[in-house]
């Protein structure tokens, strides 16, 4: 009796393993042994590249499982689960015992690899492990410090089938839903459709469930605020299977809005992304070998886990959290960190019916499609909107599996993305006080990500659809100081730096107008091509509204009505009522060369050359919309006589020797480095680019004509007390 007993308990064991989410099987399709070309780091050794398919599964009872919208459709195995498919692509020592125990983990922004910039390499791609130039792997962030770097798909981007191991493209797979007892899935579907050049037809994201016209509309637009025009049914067409449409006798004009609302079928679970990440990051860290006998290969080395994000995959994250995803189904943390760039308080529109995870708002694009919903911040605050109380970090707070974070963003994400309520409450009348697990960091006066070239002597970056040049501003440095404060964060305990945002309280949060209350100057344009003598500025930020997607949406992800408002109610999209209930946002305010107060401000800020903005407007047809995810860059005039109107100082005016310039740009990155925002290793080549920059700016040449050399800064001194790190420094985590 009792050995049956016991073989009952094991079988329940077995039967209950069998159950769990998990990674059942991994499939390596490429190893490169060593690869990087064979280099070899200091006290680390040669990587080796590691390419794959991972297929796992989720039970659709879980109790974390439940959260995933239309799981219950989902087609399932014999086991009664849901299953998925990803790639994914691991860099590793070769020799595990001389890594770090830690992994950087990145997910893909739409597929790309974003991590060049934080792992201070360039070349390579979406294939890293094929750099071999020696000079940029010397100079590398996470190699000579031991970290593993993996990436993984989470967004279903085609079919893993086509998946071609030297492009290492990661995707991932899930399958349309079933049919729900009463016949095929069917809902309300919209498009936002703007094309980069003008175009035949447009794909669908999803088929539409009937081809009769009469059941959608089409309008189209110049300007975001231009009341859409309804195109006739005559005017557009469907292809054979509904799954794109074209307009009749013409093309969709560049850059112009088209908006289209219809019936669409057969949505895809595309929240089972969430059960993708968290389930590879416990077979990573926990396990030993899947179902089928196949090693991890990184079993029992991962200790800690911190993620590198770029803007879509951030907003991934803060999902992840707030839906409890950091807890792993064995009841343990996926991550220990998340360092999040430019994602601020946004979600992704993903764990939806008829989702469409590539969308993103931003002044001009892909307005009504949901993101940005309560909550917005990582403390708990009242939603008068709604009547709850809710946090990002109210899930894992249960269950004692939060990760810490750092929030670094830009200026950019305030104008288009309502970055204050990341630390402004719902009502925009208090500041938020910061979150035990997570610090704020706003880079001052950036633009969304870092897109231009600074330009050499006369010369301005490129400003594509924009009104000015664009803004070349950059936050790796900062960056890197701040995964290396993560990592202290959580292995030593060691806080990070103190979060640097705009506040309401002390004026340095505003609303963008009146222009004189912001403190943007009136500042005379370089170029003749502008709406006036002026840079424009009209104040365009994005607003967040609270729309109506239907009965029950907010609490099961499903939409009766979409889009919530179609055509737009009103010729304004800013900041109306009529639109939905509003979030009250703000944005940072500016000092008079118009650069941004409050934040972190690079030395390019503090010691400036130039006004740099998070915002941009549009030239050409759709002049003055907002010019999305770009800045500006509108340098100083170099000398007095050339300054004229404008009522920025010249930069002969700042600097009237190359030497009292560089002295001011030596005392900004000491500063920076006192504050832990920028590494020692980072010093050079950031004090040499500022120098150069300086002499292209205007700033007199140095005696002599030449550049002084650059000298280790006080605060890398070794006599100095503090707190700092150099390259090559590199230690075992066994803890």
């Amino acid at each position: 009796m009792k050995r049956l007993l016991l073989c009952s308990a094991v079988a329940a064991v077995f039967v209950a393993s069998l159950a769990q989410a998990r990674i059942t099987r991994i499939e390596i399709t490429t190893t490169e042994s060593p690869t990087f070309g064979g280099y070899s780091w200091p006290g680390v050794g040669q990587y080796e590249k590691v390419v794959g398919k991972a297929f796992g599964e989720v039970s659709p009872h879980d109790r974390q499982n439940r959260e995933i919208v239309d799981i219950e459709f989902a087609p399932r195995n014999a086991r009664g689960n849901v299953e998925y498919s990803f790639n994914f692509y691991i860099l590793k020592p070769i020799d595990l015992s001389k890594g770090a125990g830690k992994m950087m983990y990145e997910p893909p922004n739409r597929g790309g690899k974003t991590w060049s910039a934080l792992g201070r390499v360039s070349g390579g791609g979406d294939d890293p492990g094929s750099i071999t130039d020696p000079a940029v792997l010397a100079n590398a962030f996470l190699m000579p410090r031991g970290y593993t770097i993996s990436w993984s798909g989470w967004e279903d981007l085609g079919t893993l089938d086509t998946f071609n191991a030297s492009a290492n493209f990661p995707v991932a797979r899930f399958q349309p839903t079933a049919a729900n007892p009463t016949g095929t899935i069917t809902g309300p579907s919209y498009e936002y459709i703007v094309v980069g050049n003008a175009a035949a037809s447009v794909a669908l994201t999803y088929a539409a469930a009937t081809l009769d016209k009469a059941q959608a509309t089409l309008t189209h637009r110049v300007h975001l605020n231009d009341a859409p025009q309804v195109v006739p049914a005559s005017g557009w067409n469907y292809n054979a299977d509904g799954t794109a449409i074209s307009l009749a006798g013409g093309s969709f004009v560049a850059n112009d809005i088209y908006e289209f609302a219809y019936t669409a079928k057969d949505p895809k679970v595309n929240g089972l992304g969430f059960a993708a990440v968290r389930d590879w990051m416990e077979f990573l860290r926990y396990e030993r070998r899947d179902d089928h006998g196949n090693a991890n290969p990184l079993a029992r080395h991962i200790k800690r886990v911190y993620t590198e994000i770029s803007s879509q995959p951030g907003r991934l994250l803060n999902d992840f959290r707030h839906l409890g995803f950091n807890e792993t189904e064995s009841g343990r943390k996926a991550f220990d960190g998340h360092m999040q760039w430019i994602a601020a308080g946004n979600g992704i529109n993903m764990n939806y019916r008829f989702s469409q995870s590539g969308r993103t708002e931003r002044n001009r694009q892909n307005h009504l499609f949901i993101e940005g919903r309560f909550p917005f911040a990582n403390v708990k605050t009242f939603d008068p909107i709604t009547r709850k109380v809710d946090s990002r970090y109210a899930s894992c707070e249960k269950t004692d599996t939060c990760p810490l974070g750092v929030e670094i963003y830009s200026a950019n994400e305030y104008w288009v993305k309502s970055a204050s309520l990341l630390h402004t409450d719902p009502t925009g009348r208090h500041d938020l006080p910061d979150s035990k697990y997570t610090r704020n960091y706003f880079m001052s006066s950036m633009r969304h990500g870092t897109a231009a070239s600074p330009g050499g002597p006369g010369t301005l970056p490129g400003r594509g659809l924009c009104q000015q040049a664009d803004n070349p501003l950059n936050s790796a440095p900062v960056q890197r100081a701040l995964f290396i404060a993560l990592d202290e964060w959580a292995t030593e305990g060691r806080k990070p730096p103190n979060s640097r945002v705009p506040k309401l309280r002390d004026g340095t949060l505003v609303p963008p107008l009146p222009q004189s209350g912001m403190g943007f100057p009136n500042i005379p344009s370089p170029f003749a091509d502008g709406p006036g003598p002026l840079v424009t500025y009209t104040g365009l930020k994005t607003t967040r509204y609270h729309f109506d997607y239907g009965l029950h949406f907010y609490d099961t992800g499903i939409a009766t009505i979409n889009p919530p408002t179609f055509p737009f109610t009103t010729p304004s999209y800013q900041d109306d009522p009529r639109n939905g209930p509003i979030y009250p946002s703000f944005i940072p305010k500016t000092d008079g060369d118009g650069n941004d107060i409050a934040g972190v401000r690079l030395a390019d800020v503090t010691v400036p050359l130039a006004t740099y903005t998070g915002w941009a407007l549009r030239r050409g047809a759709q002049a003055s919309d907002g010019c999305e995810a770009a800045g500006q860059f509108i340098p100083f005039a170099m000398t007095e006589a050339q300054r004229g109107a404008d009522p920025r100082p010249s930069v002969a005016a700042r600097y009237a020797t190359f030497a009292a310039y560089h002295a001011k740009v030596r005392d900004a990155l000491n500063d920076m480095v006192e504050d832990r925002l920028l590494l020692c290793e980072d010093t050079a080549s950031e004090e040499a680019r500022l120098m150069q920059a300086g002499i292209n700016r205007g700033v007199p040449a140095p005696v002599g004509g030449v550049l002084p050399a650059v000298e280790t800064l006080k605060a890398c001194q070794p006599h100095h007390h503090g707190h700092h790190h150099g390259h090559h420094q590199h230690h075992h985590d066994d803890d």
